[in-house]
């Protein structure tokens, strides 16, 4: 089995990568957005420290400028680290940690996501080995292992919604926020039942009966929906709420646009997805 461990150059990921140094099934991946100019040189020091380890080290560079947001220069770094899995027993692993996690579930209250907004960073597709660490746990394994890192200056920019959220964390009561991540890992408890449920009740296909959501209640409606779709389109809340008024009450031979390229068609008695 790969292990395409996902490699920045940052403390995060040199320490992830230290974990996995003596494991002979790594790849490790760096994926250089080109936003940053100093980003070749975090390039050349993830290969050489890859190098050391005795480790293939694979990367892509893409010129996305410093205008790129954080949303498409993460669309694009996990296509190329998915691109790099051969078999389906293959997984990504990234160096995301607690903090991380608590700063993704603020980000998307901001942002208005239901309450799987507060279960983030869950993937069948990606392996998250720090989840139980914290920044502090991280700096300190840095120090007892005498590992050298590279700085991101961006990460010091208030043009990124993480920055200043991650900021803002940094003010507020410990215990609070100790709290706040309990609560945390136990709608990420919740979310992987409720997904164990869609999953030997709901086989995917692309035709599915629209008698099924007509008087459904609307928050299991969008939980199964929201099922249906994932390997096909991922949607705001919002446009689950759009899509599922469409299957209930679109005419026949209408479509529906989910996102950019991709539609629900709907039919008398069933809907499909459909790509342009």
């Amino acid at each position: 089995m790969k292990k395409v461990l996902a490699v920045s150059g940052g403390i995060d990921s040199v320490c992830l990568l230290h974990l996995f140094r003596n494991d002979p099934d790594v790849v490790v991946a760096h994926f250089d957005h080109g936003i940053r100019g100093s980003s070749a040189d975090d390039c050349a020091f993830v290969e050489k420290l890859a190098r050391d380890y005795g480790l293939e080290f694979v990367s892509k560079r893409a010129e996305l400028g410093e205008d790129c947001s954080e949303e498409h220069a993460r669309e694009m770094r996990y296509g190329f680290l998915e691109s790099l899995l051969e078999s389906s027993e293959d997984k990504i692993y990234t160096a995301h940690h607690a903090d991380d996690m608590l700063e993704s579930a603020v980000i998307n209250l901001l942002r208005g996501t239901g309450w799987r907004g507060l279960a983030p960073l869950r993937s069948k597709k990606l392996e998250r080995p720090l989840l139980s660490w914290t920044k502090s746990d991280i700096y300190r394994y840095a120090a007892e292992n005498r590992l050298v890192f590279r700085l991101d200056q961006t990460n010091n920019e208030d043009k990124y919604l993480r920055n200043r959220v991650r900021r803002a964390l940094k003010e507020q009561n410990a215990e609070n926020l100790d709290k706040l991540k309990e609560i945390i890992i136990k709608q990420r408890q919740i979310a992987d039942e409720i997904d164990d449920i869609l999953e030997t009740t709901f086989k995917k296909d692309n035709r599915y009966g629209r008698a099924m959501f007509k008087d459904m209640d609307d928050l299991l409606a969008l939980e199964i929906l929201k099922y249906l779709l994932s390997d096909f389109a991922s949607l705001t809340r919002p446009q689950l709420l759009r899509a599922l008024d469409a299957i209930r009450s679109f005419a026949p031979g209408k479509r529906f646009s989910l996102t950019t390229g991709k539609f629900l068609k709907i039919e008398r008695y069933y809907f499909s997805f459909e790509s342009e």
